[in-house]
């Protein structure tokens, strides 16, 4: 798997990280991940079972994090004031990270896709069904919400750990990445903490930015409530949740379900706020059995 830059993507014109797995003839799905999270957090084994399920695979570095664009430039985000109902702080929104996604499509000269996002790449995938409907094909939301702050929301325990002192050495944001997973990982399936840490520092040593992820904190609080705008989505939609989910609850991907017509609901017993190893094979297979019934009926 090869990183590469595309750039001047979309109405910013910014460069944005991308690697493209599999057979460019296979249906094309872009991965978007979560806040502050690399394209790293697809894991390479859940990429390589849905391309042996006759996926393309697109998953890139939304802008301010990893190899793509950061808004170094920028003003500062001010996450205390925006949790409190004050955006202003806000250098951008959801609209402007659905824009990037299409743009990066553009680039590669794919016309439409299906998307896939997890946490906020969800709220993003749900941004794009809304405002460019002509670049996706389908949409699968995994433990994300429609931005109604009366569902979805973390847990007390989860706010704890969070709101600690910054994390800034190397050892400290492992640390700090390692004891939030403790309390959102799933607790249904095993998860090696070992191979979490292992992970943080690979992507610690990629790009290291606390002020990226608090603009699109910011950007997130900023984009409001989706719900009135997706009941008029039209689009085959399946939305996955954990029934354990203490960073996002699963009544998050209750209300997206609820809010677009016809979308599936699948919650998964003892999932929480990741993807473990275990459910590698469950989410390749509904994701793919998703993408492949709307391939067929076209």
């Amino acid at each position: 798997m090869t990183v590469e830059i595309a750039s001047n993507v979309g109405p910013a014109r910014i460069d944005i990280a991308y690697e493209r797995i599999g057979d460019p003839k296979d249906p094309p799905v872009l991965l978007i991940m979560g806040l502050g999270t690399q394209l790293l957090g697809w894991h390479d084994g859940l990429i390589e079972g849905l391309v042996a399920r006759g996926l393309h695979v697109i998953r890139f570095d939304n802008r301010d994090v990893g190899l793509s664009t950061h808004l170094h430039g920028a003003p500062l985000p001010n996450l205390p004031a925006a949790i409190a109902g004050d955006t202003s702080s806000a250098s951008y929104t959801l609209s402007d990270m659905a824009a990037d996604a299409v743009g990066l499509l553009d680039a590669l000269g794919i016309s439409s896709a299906h998307m896939v996002g997890a946490s906020m790449g969800g709220f993003i995938a749900q941004t794009i069904a809304i405002e460019h409907s002509n670049a996706i094909r389908s949409l699968t939301s995994i433990m994300s919400s429609t931005g109604d702050r009366t569902v979805g929301q973390p847990s007390p325990d989860v706010l704890a750990v969070l709101m600690g002192p910054p994390a800034t050495t190397r050892q400290q944001v492992i640390d700090r990445t390692v004891a939030t997973f403790r309390v959102i990982a799933s607790p249904g399936f095993d998860v090696n903490f070992d191979e979490v840490a292992q992970r943080v520092g690979i992507a610690y040593d990629r790009a290291f930015d606390p002020l990226g992820m608090a603009r699109q904190a910011v950007a997130v609080m900023a984009s409001g409530d989706r719900t009135p705008k997706l009941r008029n989505v039209k689009l085959p939609t399946l939305v996955i949740h954990g029934s354990h989910d203490k960073m996002c609850d699963v009544s998050g991907g209750r209300a997206t379900a609820a809010a677009i017509p016809g979308a599936e609901l699948v919650v998964i017993e003892g999932m929480g706020h990741d993807l473990p190893r275990a459910i590698w094979p469950r989410l390749c297979d509904l994701i793919a059995q998703h993408v492949q019934r709307v391939e067929h009926a076209k």
